[in-house]
């Protein structure tokens, strides 16, 4: 499987040379799993498209897309140099790369925004980032869950955004899961313009 094909068209948003190879590293680092799974087993969190085979690719896809469309506007992209832009849309493309945890697990596993972060800090050796692109990316995907940080014990395990760059993030993920946006894919899951 060419991992980085599959988010070829997502790649091609970001503009900075490092950030883009290091995106490529880190999606060819993803489990197996993240390209096939669904985004949620129950269905009770995602629109229909992120349901069955690939839909946690199509989630990520649709997450990326939003930021993307958004960015374009300068009413709302004009806030963020050309760098923190690139690093948003890493973030959102790894943002669920350990769902499941780096070995795949039965559910979803709610600190895998702890997992990514850890995953992308563990690879920093690999990457072309200065320290304080790894601390902006690493931030972002830690918090893309917004205001759902307990865990199913009720424990606070998650931090909420606080920063432009971490609440930004979360919108694309909490857009991409609404139900609300219908989005059509192809057969190679890319989303087809209307």
């Amino acid at each position: 499987m060419n991992k980085e094909a599959i988010f070829e068209k997502e790649l091609n948003y970001i503009k900075n040379v490092n950030i883009k190879e290091s995106a490529k590293t880190m999606i060819n680092l993803l489990p197996d799993y993240f390209f096939s799974v669904e985004a949620a087993s129950t269905g009770k969190y995602h629109p229909e498209y992120a349901q069955g085979k690939g839909g946690l690719v199509r989630h990520t896809k649709a997450a990326v897309r939003f930021a993307y469309e958004l960015l374009e506007n300068d009413v709302i992209g004009n806030k963020y140099k050309s760098d923190e832009k690139d690093l948003m849309i890493m973030g959102l493309i790894l943002h669920d790369g350990l769902k499941k945890g780096l070995n795949e697990e039965k559910y979803t596993r709610f600190d895998h925004p702890l997992l990514i972060s850890n995953y992308l800090k563990e690879n920093s050796p690999s990457l072309a980032l200065t320290t304080e692109q790894l601390d902006l990316v690493t931030s972002v995907v830690e918090t893309h869950m917004g205001n759902w940080t307990t865990d199913y014990n009720g424990n606070e395990v998650l931090q909420r955004p606080t920063t432009k760059y971490q609440k930004f993030v979360h919108m694309c993920d909490y857009l991409a899961s609404r139900k609300a946006f219908l989005l059509k894919f192809d057969e190679d899951n890319n989303i087809i313009a209307i």
